[in-house]
């Protein structure tokens, strides 16, 4: 039986790519629909199963706590957010996970994964951003504008909510920044966004989570700091491959 919780939240963050064309079949229209009548059903997780990028994770991160529906609410929030479900999948596993995807595609891209995972790469989904999609390595190849915007808005990120109007909110966040060769987080500033159908609407305060510009959660203080810190992980993580790289080369 599927997770109506956990099927509902992962439309609501599967709708920002999947309106862009980016990932999953055509149905972001249907993904709105499910996020406006606040419940998911068998339907959702059929449509969940399309979605190429997220739904081998969340089956990955499942079968390593022995939960049987990848759409399990705490799968789904370990994926997008971050939470102890994490370290309980093996180093090796993930590696072998990536491997197995992708099936040699990687070419020499696969040792900077290996490296990432080594250095405490998680399967959340800034992992697969980072390390698996090609943006970092064409940063460091010294094209900056796109790759830059690509991984920033791609991410899941934390940010509050300065004002609200009525189709957009005014947030405040930590945007990524490249400097001196690293991928980070940068000073805070304030973006215009939309909010996908939240159980209310947002509030100024309001701690929420974005994915390609959209407010998909509303976050508690908690939920927060387990994005804010599993995105530092990371960070760090493929920070030390470039510094590898470099010293070797």
């Amino acid at each position: 039986m599927t997770d109506a919780a956990g099927a509902l939240l992962f439309a609501r963050y599967a709708y920002p790519p999947n309106a862009l064309g980016l990932c999953g079949a055509d149905e972001p229209r249907t993904l709105l629909e499910y996020g406006a009548a606040g419940a998911g059903d068998g339907g959702l997780a059929a449509l969940a199963r399309t979605f190429e990028g997220a739904w081998p994770y969340l089956e990955l991160i499942a079968a390593a706590n022995r939960i049987a529906d990848p759409l399990d609410l705490r799968v789904v929030e370990a994926y997008w957010v971050g939470n102890a479900l994490l370290d309980r999948v093996e180093p090796a596993a993930l590696v072998r996970h990536v491997d197995e995807r992708f099936h040699g595609r990687l070419g020499r891209a696969r040792e900077r994964v290996v490296d990432v995972v080594a250095g405490g790469g998680v399967p959340h989904h800034c992992f697969h951003v980072f390390a698996v999609y090609p943006w970092l390595g064409l940063l460091r190849s010294g094209a900056v504008e796109e790759p830059l915007h690509v991984l920033d808005r791609c991410r899941t990120a934390v940010a509050r909510v300065r004002t609200v109007g009525e189709d957009e909110l005014e947030v405040e966040l930590r945007p990524l920044a490249w400097a001196g060769g690293s991928l980070l987080l940068g000073e805070l500033e304030r973006r215009r966004v939309r909010a996908f159908p939240l159980p209310r609407k947002p509030r100024p305060g309001d701690l929420v989570s974005l994915h390609w510009d959209v407010a998909c959660d509303l976050l508690t203080p908690a939920a927060a700091h387990a994005l804010h810190a599993t995105t530092v992980r990371l960070l760090a993580a493929v920070d030390r491959t470039g510094a590898t790289a470099a010293a070797v080369g």
